[in-house]
This record gives C-alpha cells, structure tokens and sequence, in this order.
C-alpha cells in the first residue's frame, strides 16, 4: 500500500514537471513579432454583445471607439435589454459615426450569446472580426493594431489575452490566478500546435471561417461556447496563432464575490466536454496530475511518516520549477504582484479543484450571463 502510494505520487509529480518544463515553459521564449505584419491594415469590425449594461457601456465603449486605426467599425448588439442601453447606445452613435447598433428587441429571445453573436457578424461589413465584451476595455489604443497584425495567409485565427483588474483581497488575486493558469494553459498548446479555447473578450478571426464551421450550429443548445467550442472545432496548428502582446490585451472586471465567481465558472465548465478527446485528454491529465500530487502527498505524510522528507523534497522541487517557468510568464502577462502568492494559491487551486466537481458532474444553467 505504502510503495503504491509512493510511485503514485512520483508518477504524478513528474507528470507536473512535464506540463511546466516541455509545454508551459514555450510561453517564455515565444516571439510575439513572429509572422507579424505592421505596414499594412485591412478594415477590422469589431463585434460587443451587451445585455443590461448601460454602466459599463458609459464606461468602456469610448476605449473601443478611440482607437488608432484608420478603418474600423463597432457594432454593439443590444441584445433584448431593458435598462437605458438604447439611449446610451443613440447617444454614442450621435458622437461617434464608426458605431452601429443593432437591436434584438423584438425577437425571440435565446439563453446565450450566440444569436446575438451571429446578429452581429452576419452584419460585419469587413472580414476581419475582433471580438470583446460589454465589461471589458483594451489596454492601450493600438489593440486592434496588435491583434490584426498576424491575421494573414493561412493564419485566419487569432488568440488573444484578457486579464482582470487588479482590486484588493485574495479573491480577486485568485481569480487572476486561475485567468492566467487558463491563459497559460491555452495559449501554450496553442504554441505547440494544438489550439483547443480562446476567450471571447479577447478573439479574432475570419468571417469567412465562421461560415466555413457554420457558425455555432454543433452547440447551440449550450449558453456558452462561442468562444471555446468554437475555437475548438475549427483551430488548427496551421491557421492560428496568439497574440501575447501587452498593448493587445483586453481588461476585464472581476466577479467580487465568490458566489458571483463560482457561477461563472461553472457555467463554462460545461463546454469541456464537448472539446476534442485529445484535448480533454490533455487537460484532465494536468489537473489530476496537480490535484493528486497534493492529495498523495498528504495521505503518504498522515499514513506513512517515515516519507515526509521525500514528499517535502518532491513537493519542493515541483514548486521551486513552477516558479522558474512562471516568474517570466507573469512578468510578460503584467502580473508580476502574485508572484509571492503563488505556494498559495497553488493550494487554493486544489480546493478549487473539489468545489467545482459537483457543477462538472450535475451542470448548470443556460444564463445569457
């Protein structure tokens, strides 16, 4: 029971090692001016869902509407709201002449995005579609330069980063823990030439590849999906690439309360099952591998305590080259603040790991969201 225990908890330890130091670790050297093109600019539509967001379309939506781009549209679905979004919407419109509204009011309404979504791209006037949220702003007024730079030739997708705002507390220093370790996590496959989920705060492809995988049509009967299961129908190692560029991220506001967060997560753990079995192989041996190293280590220690020095050297070694690999990750992704905190909420990410289980297991509900 002992040895069986123990080669357990270095099978799953070594199979930590692996993800950090042959996947996760290509994020450190990768060249973001790779396949770049900065001299030249086709026109961008750029698509917002809103749903009740009167506060944060007063906000946000001037970001999308300055930017330094010379030919670029802003097409904000209203999608059956019933705050004040119409007038805030008319007002900007009456300012700004590259904004166009599109209102569902009307309509049959549907959980989800997705119709709304396919609203807005059906009425694109350009090829090119970035994509972003209501509660989401750019970084910098040269995002739309960035994240269209490498959308040519073959390459018709394009990956991109959305971090929370920073605000005080350990929740929120948690979820922008779990947004990077997700970023991470995709963004290096992505590298390696399996790309399998973007975020759609953040995404921008072809219109004409949104007609070629029929838009949404495999997974309409979930509320999320059109981003991650959209991406993972139709990505390819040939025809996408990531935009790991500080002035091409999107900021997003973070939920502030865990109740408000588990939600959230829940609701989109529901599209993982439906991604590819290599994909799913992939990251479900990531997080087994994470949760039982810590599992098996602490059973070993309370069962058998003439292991602890070598469950401590293990649990050592594992955390000692996560920080090595991560250190320069966070330093490109801008969030240097949570490297102290990291041992942390490495541990939390395992607590994780178990509240979330029953929302795998019995699902949740289809909310717009």
């Amino acid at each position: 029971m002992n040895e069986l225990l123990w080669y357990s908890f270095i099978v799953f330890t070594l199979l930590q090692l692996a993800y950090w130091l042959l996947l996760f670790s290509r994020l450190i050297f990768y060249n973001n001016e790779k396949n770049q093109d900065t001299d030249s600019y086709p026109p961008v539509s750029v698509i917002i869902c809103a749903q009740n967001e009167e506060e944060n379309l007063v906000q946000f939506l001037p970001y999308f509407l300055e930017q330094e781009y010379p030919t670029y549209e802003v097409i904000v679905v209203d999608d059956h709201s019933f705050d004040n979004s119409s007038k805030i919407l008319l007002d900007f419109q009456n300012k700004y002449t590259k904004l166009r509204v599109i209102s569902l009011q009307g309509q049959k309404p549907y959980s989800g995005k997705k119709a709304a979504l396919e609203a807005g791209i059906g009425s694109a006037a350009f090829d090119i579609l970035l994509l972003s949220d209501a509660d989401c702003y750019p970084a910098s007024p040269y995002w739309i330069k960035r994240m269209q730079s490498k959308i040519r030739g073959i390459i018709t997708l394009g990956l991109g980063f959305s971090p929370y705002e920073k605000r005080p507390g350990f929740l929120n220093a948690f979820i922008r823990f779990e947004t990077i370790q997700a970023a991470i996590q995709y963004l290096s496959l992505a590298v390696v030439g399996f790309p399998y989920m973007g975020v759609g705060r953040n995404l921008v492809y072809k219109k004409s590849l949104f007609r070629e995988a029929n838009g949404f049509r495999d997974h309409y009967d979930l509320a999320s999906g059109d981003d991650d299961l959209f991406v993972n129908a139709i990505a390819s190692k040939d025809n996408t690439t990531i935009i790991l560029d500080p002035s091409a991220y999107v900021l997003s506001i973070p939920k502030s309360s865990f109740r408000e967060f588990y939600y959230q997560k829940s609701r989109h753990l529901q599209t993982g099952k439906r991604y590819k079995p290599l994909h799913q192989l992939l990251l479900g041996g990531l997080s087994l591998s994470h949760f039982s190293h810590y599992l098996l280590g602490i059973v070993l220690i309370l069962l058998f305590p003439v292991y602890w020095p070598w469950v401590l050297a293990g649990y050592s070694i594992r955390m000692v080259t996560m920080l090595i690999c991560i250190r320069p990750i966070l330093r490109r992704m801008q969030q240097t603040d949570l490297l102290p905190w990291i041992p942390l909420l490495d541990v939390a990410f395992v607590l994780y790991y178990i509240f979330l289980t029953p929302a795998m297991i019995f699902g949740n509900t289809n909310k717009w969201n």
